[in-house]
């Protein structure tokens, strides 16, 4: 039977180092949001990833280095249960995470691979966006405080006329009540490793999701990387939906019309290659 490999060491000096620049970017990432909910302001871009994920700002911010590093002169209390110490250091104990969270591992490390085996569709031009909001009145829509580009009835005519190619079940389950039979598939829970595909926004915002799912097993720098990606997603979803953001800064994607789209998926194309570099990340952590 062949050993496992000895633990790569970090010096002190050297993953306090990691460890400080991991916080310091998601702090920028955290400072606005948390001064926003202190005054009870709303954000409908910047605020999504924190109250649509189940993930805490303050995870978030901790700094794991991953499996197979051993940490000098650490103290366990600082990273959590899954650390166990040695005269040498402190290093994650892989394997009790891997007994611990088998059934999910699995699921995502399934979901992940059948996503990355089949080519990108670039034909949706977000219209999952527009079916959130189809045959509402501006009252009934989700981000209310914030207009509609066109009129309820002009909006509904565009989602009508582009047909709605989803295949994401996350956003279908947020579509109208009759926007659902406009659908080309009927996504559920049950069919997303059959229906997940690398061109879909939401899938690859999603990344985010399935990497902190799987912390501390993979770095946080690539969780801090998932949710970057995810980051910018979430401006083209809003930047292409029918809300109208300009007062905030995002130009929009006017996906109604064929420069629109071709500007979309042109973004999406680019979200798409950089969101399989992440996706292979996660499956060699996996590994």
């Amino acid at each position: 039977m062949t050993a496992a490999p000895a633990p790569a060491a970090l010096a002190a000096a050297d993953w306090r180092t990691r460890r400080r620049a991991h916080e310091e970017r998601v702090d920028a990432w955290l400072a606005p949001h948390l001064a926003r909910r202190r005054r009870g302001g709303k954000h409908p871009v910047e605020d999504f990833l924190f109250t649509y994920y189940a993930y805490r700002p303050a995870q978030l911010r901790r700094w794991h280095p991953g499996p197979g590093v051993l940490l000098r002169d650490a103290d366990p209390g600082e990273f959590g249960r899954d650390y166990r110490a040695d005269a040498a250091g402190v290093t994650l104990d892989t394997d009790r995470v891997r007994e611990r969270r088998a059934d999910s591992i699995t699921w995502i490390r399934a979901l992940l691979a059948a996503t990355a085996g089949r080519p990108a569709h670039l034909g949706c031009f977000g219209m999952h966006e527009w079916a959130m909001v189809y045959r509402q009145t501006q009252e009934e829509v989700r981000h209310n405080a914030w207009p509609l580009r066109l009129t309820p009835e002009r909006t509904a005519a565009v989602v009508e006329e582009r047909g709605v190619r989803c295949s994401h079940f996350d956003a279908y389950r947020f579509f109208t009540a009759p926007a659902r039979p406009l659908n080309l598939l009927t996504p559920t829970r049950e069919s997303q490793h059959a229906l997940e595909q690398p061109g879909c926004l939401h899938a690859n915002m999603d990344l985010y999701r399935w990497a902190y799912k799987l912390s501390p097993l993979v770095p946080s720098e690539l969780v801090a990387d998932c949710f970057a990606l995810a980051r910018e997603i979430r401006a083209l979803d809003m930047r292409a939906s029918p809300y109208d953001l300009a007062a905030l800064g995002y130009a929009p994607v006017r996906v109604e019309t064929p420069e629109g789209r071709a500007e979309y998926a042109a973004t999406q194309r680019g979200f798409a290659e950089r969101a399989a570099v992440l996706r292979t990340r996660l499956l060699t952590a996996l590994a």
